[in-house]
């Protein structure tokens, strides 16, 4: 299974993974998350029912998670490390269940955009399994509005800027069957990327960040056209909102989240029936 993020999207599969443990049942064998995707598939696998949508509902309109005010004083509009510790961390307000992750027999990856290349990068739970969770904050650190997060030294950005549908990595880790799932509707083509100059200035350390940056649209657009095609041979799921009810990656509207996990909590049947059906990976 991949998640591909999509920051406050990402309501929308934090739905599915909720109907998921609902059912008792996890019949992943893999699991890789992008951005926003990796952390709530942490949660998933720890089988913290709800948990996800504490975040996008509760923690996520705290100034000390997002706010100009992080901004100003850290340089990051988000402050990666009040979410992914001091919420989430032993000791936390609200942290993983690292025994249930650690013990959950699904392989699990998260995706780094390495900043020097602009090459991704893979991390595996192992990672993670003391409760450091410096990889997601990288996975999540979207570049423009947050510096880049070093991963034992090495400074990252958003996986998705890298590899934003990484079924190719899927199909090279062994999966046969995969259920993608999106945080944009199916039909959606990304543009170009906007105000080009300005994100070269911000990133002018990262140019191998700005130029994965630049080529991101044509490769999310190739990927989804790739899926659905292993869809279409019965190879593969691709789950959708049919509307995000405006919804961007930042964008903070309890009402648009709470749909957006409605809809998930819905489409959590399909999700379940295709993975059951060929033991999906």
């Amino acid at each position: 299974m991949i998640d591909v993020g999509g920051g406050m999207r990402g309501a929308f599969t934090a739905g599915i993974y909720d109907y998921l443990m609902d059912q008792g049942v996890q019949p992943f064998d893999y699991c890789l998350g992008v951005s926003a995707g990796s952390g709530n598939m942490v949660t998933y696998l720890a089988g913290q029912r709800g948990r996800n949508l504490r975040f996008y509902l509760d923690y996520a309109f705290r100034s000390k998670y997002m706010s100009m005010g992080n901004f100003l004083r850290k340089g990051s509009y988000i402050d990666l490390d009040y979410p992914y510790t001091v919420l989430s961390a032993p000791g936390g307000e609200d942290p993983v269940d690292l025994a249930a992750f650690n013990a959950s027999a699904a392989r699990y990856e998260a995706v780094v955009t390495d900043a020097a290349s602009g090459e991704p990068v893979y991390y595996d739970k192992a990672e993670m399994a003391d409760g450091n969770f410096d990889v997601i904050k990288a996975s999540c650190a979207v570049p423009g509005v947050c510096k880049p997060y070093p991963v034992k030294g090495r400074p990252g950005f958003d996986g998705g800027v890298a590899d934003p549908v990484p079924y190719q990595h899927a199909l090279d880790m062994g999966c046969d069957r995969l259920v993608v799932l999106l945080t944009r509707p199916a039909d959606f083509v990304r543009p170009p990327l906007d105000h080009p100059r300005a994100m070269e200035r911000s990133l002018r350390r990262w140019p191998g960040t700005f130029a994965a940056l630049k080529r991101r649209y044509i490769r999310y657009n190739q990927d989804v056209a790739a899926v659905k095609k292993m869809e279409k041979e019965g190879r593969a799921l691709l789950v959708a909102p049919s509307d995000i009810s405006g919804m961007s990656t930042l964008k903070r509207d309890r009402a648009a989240i709470q749909r957006l996990y409605d809809m998930g909590y819905g489409e959590g049947r399909r999700v379940l029936s295709f993975a059951l059906d060929g033991k999906g990976k």
